[in-house]
């Protein structure tokens, strides 16, 4: 049965993240109210909505996905390795790709993590090589287009060294929202960083760069941050590596650059630990950047995804419940903390307005069967209400027919 996107008035018998049970009014696309519940269930046909049993969350975001490369491992079929064989690997592939295509892949992904709770997604969008280098623009921004109903999108051109300033311009021209790009692979990576804060500076957008990706090269998010002091546009930077393996005080400088800047950080559990440590076979670094540090200093953090099932991460569910999960288990964040990042914070990240479960935030939520989150974070169950701009726009019911063993305590007689 279609679902057509339904103005939600009030979400009964909520459970909270603190385990308290409320009721939570909206008022077209804000949270207006939010008091102990009354116990009554939603009225079947109105606008209330019974959400006995489920918890409320604010809704996911996700900061930084790839949509023109996801669900591709399968076609590409390529091998299984660091980021220099990803990017190979992408690159000989994207050449076929059409328009359409891009648009078909990007559309299903979208959906998928729309269906488990991301309302909002930014994606960095390749200014491919050879012919034709905005195909992937041209993709995103029909697709962007046909789910802004459903779906925020925000696009980012990822420029990589060898895109002209003209080709960047004219992504712009097309749609796109912020300049990005990955400096630190430029053969002169200072060069190209600059490069990028120009043209974005020039054209008064935002920039979102991939940042220093790797375990040992040099550090640019110092001159990044000098680059872009003073901003009000968006700024942000993902992956951000290299910052986990810097030493204390390297460290401290970096986020004494990053704070006074107000650069938002964007971690990337999944498509790191997948890419980064493949020449360390003793002791692998976690490939991840300094988390506990960032969040102790008050760096706005974000995290995401990234990838999901292409030559740069064969595997993902599309699920922000397992990026919470790995923040827990590989980054070692609380469940609050862990949930706070791939929402709040990284709605924060991407500039956009606070939405969640208090009064004037923006309606942007999910609720999950469950008792409690550590709970759903921990099963991540796919029974789901997702509710985007105060209204409907996903509902997930799974129903499991088991067989029962011949002797169970229910079956046994004497």
């Amino acid at each position: 049965m279609t679902l057509l996107p339904l103005p939600l008035s009030q979400l009964r018998n909520v459970t909270l993240s603190d385990g308290s049970v409320c009721d939570v009014e909206l008022i077209d696309d804000v949270v207006r109210g939010v008091r102990p519940s009354e116990g009554r269930p939603g009225e079947v046909g109105s606008s209330e909505l019974d959400l006995t049993g489920f918890v409320l969350l604010p809704a996911a975001a996700e900061p930084h996905a790839h949509l023109d490369k996801a669900l591709t491992w399968d076609i590409i079929n390529p091998p299984a390795g660091d980021l220099e064989q990803a990017i190979a690997s992408w690159q000989a592939y994207s050449v076929e790709m059409s328009v359409d295509s891009i648009a078909d892949r990007a559309r299903t992904q979208a959906l998928a993590m729309l269906r488990n709770g991301t309302t909002a997604i930014r994606t960095h969008i390749d200014l491919l090589l050879g012919p034709a280098p905005l195909r992937g623009v041209e993709a995103l921004v029909r697709v962007r287009d046909e789910l802004s109903e459903l779906i925020d999108i925000e696009l980012v051109a990822l420029a990589g060294w060898q895109a002209p300033d003209a080709t960047v311009e004219a992504a712009l021209d097309l749609g796109v929202d912020l300049v990005g790009g990955a400096p630190h692979l430029a053969p002169d990576p200072l060069a190209d960083l600059r490069r990028l804060v120009a043209i974005a500076d020039r054209r008064g957008v935002g920039i979102d760069l991939h940042t220093d990706e790797s375990l040992t090269n040099d550090v640019t998010i110092m001159e990044y941050a000098r680059l872009v002091r003073g901003w009000s546009r968006p700024v942000s930077a993902g992956h951000c590596v290299r910052l986990g393996t810097l030493e204390q005080h390297e460290l401290d400088d970096v986020i004494t650059e990053v704070l006074a800047s107000n650069i938002g950080i964007i971690s990337l559990p999944i498509t790191n630990l997948y890419l980064q440590g493949w020449n360390h076979p003793v002791s692998t670094p976690r490939g991840l950047t300094a988390l506990r540090a960032l969040l102790d200093a008050g760096v706005r953090v974000g995290a995401g995804a990234d990838n999901v099932r292409d030559p740069f991460n064969p595997v993902g569910r599309s699920d922000a419940f397992e990026t919470a999960s790995l923040l827990v288990t590989a980054g070692h964040l609380s469940l609050e903390e862990a949930w706070a990042a791939v929402s709040t914070g990284a709605r924060s990240v991407m500039s956009l307005p606070p939405a969640g479960v208090s009064v004037g935030s923006r309606a942007e939520l999910v609720a999950v069967r469950g008792s409690s989150l550590s709970d759903v974070v921990a099963n991540a169950p796919a029974d789901r209400f997702v509710i985007h701009a105060g209204r409907l726009v996903s509902r997930s019911h799974v129903v499991t027919d088991m067989a029962l063993p011949s002797r169970t305590p229910l079956l046994e007689t004497r």
